[in-house]
């Protein structure tokens, strides 16, 4: 996949460059972009998409404020990878593990789990994603597994960023901690 991927507008990836470099955020030749508008998840190296994955983020679409329930846009990075070892269908709390493993031949599940693998999200824009009532980390904002697949595609999320749970580890798997991730 090249940068002139239907997925995701040349504008759009330049202008989303352009930010990360505006943060001194070092080379950052690996990014994440998450356009919430195609709700598509594409891996760049620098200006060029190598991967993009379907998601679900949120149903009330981008807010940025506590209890919205919204998915919070601007630029973050990948605070922690937790899950590394962990079974697929491993449910998380809090971001740890609970012991118990999800299963789609369980049947139906109307609770919106947390599964198989996290990468938190640091806001990095003060008053948009970062700080009182807006911060993206302290309100537990994930690119996250899900119990839901059937739903990826449409945003239907309450505030984070759902992928498949063979996608996430896919995902999580290519991406470090302190990579920045865009939110538009």
């Amino acid at each position: 996949m090249t940068a002139d991927s239907p997925l995701i507008p040349v504008a759009l990836i330049k202008a989303c460059r352009e930010k990360i470099t505006s943060y001194n955020l070092g080379e950052a030749p690996t990014w994440l972009l998450v356009n919430v508008d195609r709700q598509v998840l594409a891996l760049l190296r620098d200006q060029s998409v190598v991967r993009a994955w379907p998601i679900s983020s949120a149903a009330v679409g981008l807010d940025n404020r506590d209890g919205s329930g919204g998915t919070p846009p601007g630029l973050h990075r990948i605070r922690r990878k937790i899950g590394a070892n962990a079974e697929p269908g491993t449910v998380f709390a809090s971001r740890e593990p609970t012991g118990e493993i999800w299963t789609p031949e369980a049947g139906p599940e109307p609770r919106d789990l947390i599964l198989t693998r996290i990468l938190t999200l640091d806001g990095l824009e003060d008053g948009l994603n970062r700080g009182p009532g807006v911060d993206s980390h302290d309100r537990y904002i994930y690119i996250h597994g899900t119990n839901h697949a059937d739903r990826i595609g449409t945003p239907v999320s309450l505030g984070c960023v759902r992928l498949t749970n063979d996608h996430v580890r896919e995902v999580f798997d290519l991406v470090h901690e302190g990579d920045p991730v865009v939110i538009v």
